[in-house]
């Protein structure tokens, strides 16, 4: 799993003391030119939070225009993700993916079954008749993650008060190895991150 994360640096902005009730973390995520770093995974790992049990069991990955949207998705292992065609055309959804390897052969509106992830890892997903629809799939070990907005915000929300492992992703570096960073939560929290988005480095 660690090949598939980016490289980045964390550092800690203030973290609260220890409290009972689940805590908000906060997190200000910007590539290595100040920029906001939009569309990076960050999300909490413990030596627990595998066993837990799934917190959202389904999700969805629409097509519109053309476009799967969102363009960058995760989801704790074990979900099932249904993927509605919203188009007035048809489209056949595949990944050939490590993690899942699966197809939705050409079809309009929204498939019968969804599909089910898991397996953690990394997931590339395209449609076979448009090239250029591409989505990117993180499937973690995890229920508490988010995704970075287009202002480099993320929020993990209900986190309970323990030690955790904070670790960030971006697509543009799948395979990339990510620095990841030690956190205490107590009470709400915040944090900044700068995230190495770019591809060759």
């Amino acid at each position: 799993m660690a090949r598939q994360l980016c490289t980045c640096l964390l550092a800690l902005a203030a973290c609260l003391p220890l409290f009972a009730d689940a805590a908000t973390l906060s997190l200000t995520l910007r590539d290595e030119r100040g920029n906001p770093a939009e569309d990076t995974v960050v999300y909490l790992m413990s030596p627990t939070t595998h066993r837990l049990p799934l917190k959202q069991p389904e999700s969805r990955i629409d097509q519109i225009n053309k476009t799967f949207v969102p363009l960058v998705s995760v989801v704790q292992r074990g979900t099932r993700i249904q993927f509605p065609n919203k188009d007035n055309i048809r489209h056949h959804v595949y990944s050939f993916s490590k993690a899942k390897k699966f197809e939705i052969k050409l079809y309009a509106d929204t498939p019968a079954k969804p599909i089910l992830f898991d397996q953690p890892g990394y997931v590339a997903m395209g449609c076979n008749i448009h090239d250029n629809m591409i989505a990117h799939l993180l499937v973690v070990e995890s229920p508490y993650f988010a995704v970075a907005d287009r202002t480099g915000r993320a929020v993990i929300n209900d986190v309970p008060p323990g030690n955790y492992s904070l670790i960030a992703w971006h697509y543009m570096r799948p395979d990339k190895d990510a620095l990841v960073m030690p956190v205490k939560i107590g009470a709400d929290a915040s944090l900044t991150a700068t995230v190495r988005t770019r591809s060759g480095d």
